[in-house]
């Protein structure tokens, strides 16, 4: 079967979630990705656990490191660090998310790489960036604070919350696999390599999206709502005759065929909940009056009539019920990964669809010093 990125060879110095993931996003897509672990005890998320799978081997590790091989080096040495620059010389990408300056006085900046290699994509990911902020720790839950994610989550009556994944990581990782391919299909019409610079903090501030525009454009700073939306009203968690109910209302014909199946058709008329605006301007009042008319079914027969109708509606799952939806929506959403013994560990499916070159699942998340892929 043919792959994306079939030629494309990756030296990866990264460790945790952000670097890692944006490699194996990579490695999905059919890059050829070298894994460089300390000696002992590898990247940090090997030891990251509870929970461990059968085997004893962290979740964590294994959430963002499979389609790789694993080659530990002592880069403090001069023989570690000499055969680094061996592997990095033979690469077309190298991936790191050491503090700044950390791979410069290992000989393995970007600066001697390229001098050497001229077509090199050097892709670093930083907390704060290179400059003020370069000796600052990057950790996830940090950037969630300091970068206003944390002031916007939560019940307005409690404290900030951050999001229940390392979410910043998350992000940053696809933004640097967005950076590296465009700088690979760069290199492809000129032959220049380049470095490719992603930090954490930036790349929080960009998946603010709209409330990062309501701040740049407006000057509006938003602050915790709960489970409501700043913008758009109904659009939230309701309590019903039986559960909770999630509606997300976006436009005035679904609020108007939900007003029609809560049996309140007058609602739509009412010039306090005609449009968007209006609701947002009464949203207390509407609240009141959904929750009282909503009290007269359970969630789950809401859901089924306000789906049915076509009003973006549903309850909320636990993770296993999630991927339960996905699977009997024919999504498919886990792939078994087979391991060198035979045996399969079960991973989430990259979310991303090629009719012609698929993303393909070579081998496992491989143990310290491991080379499935190479045999």
């Amino acid at each position: 079967m043919p792959h994306a990125l079939d030629d494309l060879r990756i030296v990866d110095f990264s460790r945790v979630l952000a670097g890692p993931l944006a490699t194996m996003v990579l490695a999905d897509l059919g890059a050829t990705v070298t894994k460089i672990e300390r000696p002992g005890t590898g990247d940090d998320t090997r030891a990251w656990g509870p929970p461990y799978d059968e085997y004893g081997t962290s979740t964590y590790y294994q959430a963002a490191n499979r389609n790789k091989d694993s080659v530990v080096l002592d880069l403090g040495t001069e023989d570690g660090a000499a055969r680094a620059r061996e592997l990095a010389a033979a690469a077309d990408v190298v991936v790191e998310n050491f503090r700044p300056g950390v791979m410069d006085r290992l000989g393995l900046g970007y600066g001697a790489l390229s001098a050497e290699s001229p077509g090199l994509v050097y892709c670093s990911i930083t907390g704060f960036g290179t400059g003020a902020g370069a000796a600052l720790p990057g950790y996830d839950l940090l950037i969630q604070a300091l970068g206003g994610l944390m002031s916007i989550t939560g019940d307005p009556a409690g404290e900030p919350q951050k999001a229940g994944v390392a979410l910043v990581d998350v992000i940053s990782g696809l933004f640097a696999s967005v950076g590296i391919l465009a700088a690979v299909r760069h290199r492809e019409r000129t032959g220049e390599g380049q470095r490719v610079e992603v930090n954490l903090l930036s790349c929080l501030l960009a998946a603010l999206a709209n409330q990062g525009s309501a701040y740049t454009l407006a000057g509006s700073v938003a602050g915790r709502m709960g489970n409501a939306h700043p913008s758009v009203a109904p659009y939230e968690l309701l309590p019903t005759g039986g559960g909770d109910l999630v509606l997300a209302v976006g436009n005035d014909r679904q609020f108007g065929a939900l007003a029609e199946i809560i049996g309140r058709p007058e609602l739509a008329a009412d010039p306090r909940f005609a449009t968007n605006a209006a609701r947002i301007a009464h949203r207390d009042e509407l609240r009141l009056l959904l929750v009282a008319a909503l009290s007269a079914e359970t969630a789950a027969v809401w859901v089924d009539r306000l789906t049915a109708a076509r009003v973006p509606a549903g309850r909320v799952n636990d993770i296993a019920g999630a991927f339960a939806l996905a699977e009997s929506l024919g999504l498919d959403p886990v792939v078994d990964v087979p391991r060198p013994d035979g045996t399969a560990a079960r991973l989430t499916r990259n979310p991303i669809g090629l009719s012609a070159t698929p993303a393909t699942y070579r081998s496992a998340p491989p143990g310290l010093d491991e080379r499935p892929l190479q045999g």
